[in-house]
């Protein structure tokens, strides 16, 4: 187990986040292998802190598909399987189309414009997490007048842990996502609210197959 990572933190509330963060990095990079038994004293240990944040962090993985939490047994990796990111974003591009469709037409001027502020933000964001906490504010903005409750609860669900983190995984990430953002707003801002759909759509699926592909060149290192 190989854990290469600087916890300098201030806040400790974000502490098992953080925590969680490097966890699930490492399972991602294969640096934890599936069955691999993942001790909270080790990982205390490894990480500098206590087992609180570890506890925390390892319930949020498990609430993620990444480990299970075995009585008696503590947590184990799981097996991720290349074919179930490309069926997470499969859905993600369809459901998200079709919940984007229902609220493109009733975003205010007002969210428009914030959903500007936040890609702005997102392009002068030197920390990868700051831009991971602006792109799920702008993608959850597209999706705010979406009322069916059930598709939006698919849509929470494929959401959960990984697709999150990508800008972790994938080079050049954050200035690719920014550039189909603003081509989003551009056609919400023209009233193409079916072509912005089609990008939305592109968007994500173009972000699954570039993690898709990442994740292959770092197994076979």
């Amino acid at each position: 187990m190989t854990i290469d990572v600087d916890l300098k933190l201030d806040n400790r509330d974000t502490l098992h986040l953080k925590v969680c963060n490097v966890l699930r990095e490492a399972i991602i990079k294969g640096q934890f292998k599936p069955g691999e038994r993942l001790k909270q004293s080790d990982l205390a240990e490894k990480l500098g802190v206590s087992r609180m944040p570890i506890r925390e962090a390892l319930r949020k993985l498990e609430s993620e598909g990444l480990i299970t939490l075995v009585p008696h047994k503590g947590a184990i990796v799981k097996t991720i399987h290349l074919s179930d990111l490309q069926e997470v974003y499969t859905l993600r591009a369809q459901l998200e189309k079709m919940a984007f469709i229902q609220s493109a037409k009733l975003l205010t001027d007002t969210e428009i414009t914030r959903l500007i502020d936040l890609v702005h933000l997102m392009e002068d964001s030197e920390d990868v997490d700051e831009f991971i906490e602006r792109n799920i504010e702008f993608h959850q903005l597209l999706l705010k007048h979406c009322h069916w409750e059930r598709l939006n609860g698919f849509i929470d669900t494929l959401w959960n842990g990984l697709p999150q983190q990508t800008p972790h995984f994938i080079t050049g990430q954050t200035a690719t996502s920014n550039e189909e953002h603003r081509e989003i707003i551009k056609a919400i801002r023209e009233k193409r609210f079916e072509h912005a759909g089609e990008i939305l759509s592109h968007h994500i699926l173009r972000t699954g197959e570039s993690l898709i592909h990442s994740l292959k060149n770092e197994r076979m290192k």
